[in-house]
């Protein structure tokens, strides 16, 4: 460390060995050769390695991260296409994670690729698999497309959407990732583009965007897919019945003259609507401590005793989580003291920080609740509570009164055939 320097009113020392009342020093001051120069980098230590840029910094493209994806809002039925000005086109509905591609294949040190989620949270690192795929296909090609991750699974012409193993791809260790990237990969479906080159694309018409992207992406191989569209509305209800055998959730009609507008809700999109009885299980309470802020609902398997849970009830107003408690309260289960029994609830990776317990009830209640779809035993989304059914006994409350769609391949959905 070099010496403090001296004050401006301190007499100068002089050269070494001079006393000190020795005159001032006159030329360059005389340095020991032992001494190193502060200043001077010593050779004999490496330099520290610059931090290498991430593919997200190293992206050059005139859309960035993050980017809300346009939404849809939800309607009853098909409408028809001269409903909308500029008209109407439709496509399937694809159930997987919406995400966002940010590809940049002439990014300094290689191609930059960022998997941008609904949320704005990056999905690069649990799908290494689409990545290289967009790496090998996409090669210096600079764009953002809006699509969707999803995974398909089963047999060579009975395949079909796999929700739960796509969930699983979201996992915290890297080991465990490259392993899913093995054995159940997943696709991407684009749908959408935003940019290409040094163009922002959000500005132009769905119509215009839709043609850049079948010319960027239409010659790419499985597992990067084009999503499929017709104008046709006969057509869009049959891909309604028949696209749930393949794990798909409904169909979206897309306005052929609009701008992408990140976060807004533009299309339309149309999903099963259904109803069944269900018993109540248990409720949990609403995280305000005041209140049921979602029922727990089962379902028996034909012939067998016991409710299995398979999903639950929530988005109640204020009053009604105070008037369900009331209601509820002759059911609770209780100890010998009278306090509420409390389960342990299900715990999974994206809630394992919250209080998954909730108070028992007895399998005495029968509610009719408005779902889209049952898969593998479990409502897929949060059903809506419709009422109460005191003419329904819990016994009547079994899986086969839930229709399942009749099977279809997931490969004539991506090829269109």
């Amino acid at each position: 460390m070099p010496p403090p320097p001296a004050r401006r009113d301190a007499p100068d020392p002089g050269p070494a060995g001079a006393g000190a009342t020795g005159p001032a020093a006159v030329g360059p001051a005389t340095t020991d050769p032992a001494t190193p120069d502060p200043a001077t980098p010593d050779p004999s230590i490496p330099a520290a390695a610059p931090t290498p840029a991430t593919p997200a910094e190293r992206l050059r493209l005139p859309v960035l991260p993050p980017v809300d994806p346009m939404l849809a809002r939800a309607a009853q039925a098909v409408p028809e296409p001269d409903s909308t000005p500029g008209s109407l086109w439709f496509e399937p509905k694809w159930d997987g994670f919406r995400c966002i591609v940010f590809y940049d294949g002439t990014a300094a040190g290689g191609p930059a690729v960022e998997l941008g989620s609904r949320g704005g949270k990056p999905l690069t690192r649990y799908f290494p698999e689409v990545v290289a795929e967009l790496e090998r296909q996409l090669g210096d090609a600079r764009c953002v497309v809006d699509g969707e991750v999803v995974v398909r699974r089963g047999e060579p012409g009975a395949e079909r959407l796999d929700w739960d193993a796509l969930s699983q791809r979201i996992h915290p260790a890297a080991s465990r990732v490259r392993t899913l990237a093995r054995e159940t990969p997943a696709s991407f479906v684009a749908f959408d583009l935003l940019a290409e080159g040094d163009e922002d694309l959000m500005p132009a018409p769905a119509e215009e965007r839709r043609r850049r992207l079948e010319a960027l992406w239409g010659g790419l191989e499985a597992p990067l897919h084009l999503t499929q569209l017709t104008q046709d509305p006969d057509l869009a209800r049959r891909w309604l019945a028949d696209f749930e055998g393949a794990g798909l959730d409904g169909v979206v009609a897309k306005p052929a003259a609009a701008r992408y507008e990140p976060g807004k809700r533009v299309m339309t999109k149309v999903k099963h609507a259904r109803t069944a009885d269900v018993v109540v299980v248990g409720y949990r309470v609403h995280k305000s401590g005041e209140g049921v802020g979602s029922l727990l609902l089962g379902l028996r398997q034909p012939g067998e005793d016991g409710f299995s849970q398979v999903g639950g009830a929530s988005a109640f107003t204020a009053a009604r989580r105070r008037e369900l408690v009331e209601e509820l309260a002759p059911h609770v289960e209780r100890d010998a003291d009278g306090e509420p029994l409390r389960g342990a609830g299900e715990r999974n990776r994206f809630s394992a920080s919250k209080d998954g317990s909730f108070v028992v009830v007895r399998p005495e209640l029968v509610c009719e609740v408005g779902f889209d779809q049952l898969e593998k035993g479990r409502f897929r989304h949060v059903v809506r509570f419709l009422r109460w059914r005191p003419d329904r006994e819990p016994s009547s409350c079994t899986t086969d009164q839930v229709e399942v769609p009749a099977a279809y391949d997931l490969e004539a959905v991506l090829s269109g055939d």
